[in-house]
């Protein structure tokens, strides 16, 4: 096969190159993909450790396991951790390696600005979680509200990292924003129109577009946060006539739509599985594309219902109060429409499956809870108490987590040739889907009953010793479904089935390759004729696809240089960090050296 490719670099079969090397210089959207997964996966059980030592501080009322200290820096880099470097890039995960199969593309638009990417989300991570060496984690909450992030009552190098963190890790998310919009208006297969495209592919493009609009939103903030820290400025400091609101507004304008960042994704995995699983198109295609993009639309719409206890006064509180019930008539749809899909399907309860509906499940809670705190005059005893904490969690961990291990038990055989075991992720599934609910509904009540968030004790007074002790049962639950998913990884790498091209009988263009598919992804370029390739008797061409290429393929190659400018990236982080000028400068070469080499780097060597 070796001599039907015209590779870059030291590739000689359709696995293409191995080696520690070949990683670090890889522009293959499929080995992005799967480091990005590796990655985020890494950081969700670190988010994870972090919540267990929380939860293990509030099992009982006047446990002193940790300080007060610590466990600001526990609850800011959990949340900021699980947000930021689990989730969002676990979706990226998908996007990378399924979106260019689902199209038809043989790599991303940019390919050499995609593993930038992924450096740079990776040094960004460990830049901030670098600051618990040091003993300066970040510790004003992953909100973090003016003043309270001033120089004044947050001194030290704590906010700083996250500050300059949070902006490295935007760059990131925006350069990949970018490409995948690109990617999926320039690269589809032939006769893949719009109205073709699958689901998933659909919520990538729409999530993509918020991400490129409400990064630079909390890019903003972060600017002048930094700037009223490391320069003296006063955009935030009310003696001053700055506003701390402004803080709000901005952050809460980034903060709702990145809501949609984290959940649009799963809910495009979920309409892939579901179909797969009843034998049975997705009911109402087009209204679930279209209420994706409302949701969307109406996300920018509702950010000052997390700003009601402020005083905005009655007409903005009616406003935001009534778009944030309309908010969910769109996602009410999807659910309709998956519950229809199912209904006179020859479901098949997978373990895929079984994470899809409990998706469903436990987001329609979290869904109910939300437009609870529609209402002001409810929102403002819910907030800042556990309920919050139990709503979102029913709605990222729900929903977001159970849609992304949905995708991951799908597509695992695609990406890696071997499938996991379904007894096993089973048992995956029933202790993360119980441990979840015994932890986050109890929340509920404990919110009601006076507990507010962010306190790191609580008097026995209050009687929530008992909730509090099963949240903490629960959590320790959901610990070991993850153990037990880490152990269905090992033991499918060592003793896994091995994959067919399409195991499941999907419908969609990455079930027409090889599993793992060959490093240029489709030998012939299809042309579609249908929204369900496979399914369809005339749904795409040719049929079956040849396994070696009748011609010659031109494949991007390796490049270290994306690594060089993320590495400048990270080193500029720390000049401001430091307040050092001559690691500024450095910086700055480095980015600049980084970028004319890979600017005038060849296509091939």
């Amino acid at each position: 096969m070796a001599t039907n490719l015209d590779q870059h670099a030291t590739a000689t079969s359709a696995k293409g190159p191995s080696g520690i090397w070949s990683w670090l210089t890889t522009t293959d959207h499929k080995r992005i993909g799967i480091l990005y997964g590796a990655t985020a996966f890494a950081f969700f059980l670190l988010g994870g450790l972090e919540a267990l030592v929380m939860r293990l501080q509030l099992s009982a009322a006047g446990n002193d396991i940790v300080t007060a200290e610590f466990y600001n820096e526990l609850f800011t880099m959990h949340g900021t951790t699980m947000v930021f470097l689990a989730v969002m890039p676990l979706s990226a995960a998908f996007f990378n390696f399924v979106v260019p199969l689902q199209i038809g593309a043989r790599d991303v638009a940019f390919p050499r600005l995609n593993a930038f990417s992924y450096w740079v989300f990776l040094l960004g991570g460990l830049f901030m979680n670098a600051s618990f060496l040091i003993g300066a984690a970040p510790n004003a909450g992953w909100f973090g509200y003016a003043n309270l992030t001033s120089a004044q009552y947050s001194p030290g190098l704590h906010v700083d990292f996250w500050v300059i963190g949070l902006q490295v890790l935007g760059i990131a998310s925006i350069a990949a924003g970018i490409n995948f919009i690109v990617t999926i208006v320039n690269l589809r297969a032939p006769g893949m129109r719009l109205m073709r495209m699958p689901v998933f592919t659909w919520m990538t493009f729409v999530t993509q577009f918020i991400v490129v609009t409400a990064f630079p939103v909390i890019t903003v903030a972060l600017v002048f946060l930094m700037f009223d820290r490391l320069f003296g400025t006063n955009f935030y400091s009310v003696s001053a006539g700055g506003d701390v609101l402004l803080w709000q507004h901005l952050f809460w304008l980034f903060g709702h739509p990145e809501v949609y960042i984290l959940i649009l994704p799963a809910m495009g995995i979920v309409s892939e599985v579901i179909p797969t699983f009843s034998r049975k198109p997705l009911f109402g295609y087009a209204v679930v594309v279209y209420s994706g993009l409302l949701i969307a639309i109406l996300g920018w719409g509702v950010w000052a219902h997390h700003m009601f206890q402020v005083g905005l006064g009655p007409i903005a509180d009616s406003v935001f109060s009534a778009s944030t019930m309309l908010i969910a008539i769109p996602t009410g749809v999807k659910i309709f429409n998956w519950i229809a899909t199912m209904w006179g399907g020859r479901l098949r309860f997978t373990t895929s499956m079984l994470f899809a509906i409990g998706f469903i499940a436990m987001f329609i809670v979290g869904g109910l809870s939300g437009v609870m705190h529609s209402s002001p005059p409810a929102d403002l005893q819910q907030t800042d108490t556990y309920f919050v904490v139990a709503h979102f969690h029913y709605v990222l961990v729900g929903g977001a987590i159970m849609g992304i291990f949905a995708g991951i038990y799908y597509w695992w055989p695609k990406a890696f040739g071997r499938q996991l075991s379904e007894s096993v992720g089973k048992w995956h599934f029933w202790f993360t889907v119980l441990g979840a609910n015994l932890t986050f509904f109890p929340m509920h009540f404990i919110g009601l009953l006076g507990m507010p968030r962010r306190v790191y004790t609580y008097s026995a007074e209050l009687g929530l010793d008992t909730m509090n002790l099963l949240a903490t049962v629960g959590a320790f639950a959901m610990a070991l479904g993850a153990l037990i998913f880490v152990f269905n990884i090992w033991y499918s790498r060592k003793r896994g089935p091995v994959a067919a091209a399409n195991p499941w009988d999907g419908a969609m263009l990455e079930w027409t390759m090889a599993s793992p598919p060959p490093v240029y992804n489709f030998s012939v370029i299809p042309t579609v004729k249908s929204r369900l390739p496979i399914w369809s008797d005339d749904g795409y061409e040719p049929r079956p696809l040849p396994e070696t290429p009748p011609q010659a393929i031109h494949m991007p190659g390796g490049s270290l240089w994306p690594l060089v400018t993320a590495v400048g990236i990270i080193v500029g982080a720390v000049g401001g960090l430091t307040q050092t000028l001559w690691i500024a400068l450095l910086a700055a070469v480095i980015v600049v050296v980084g970028i004319y080499a890979w600017a005038f780097e060849p296509f091939e060597v």
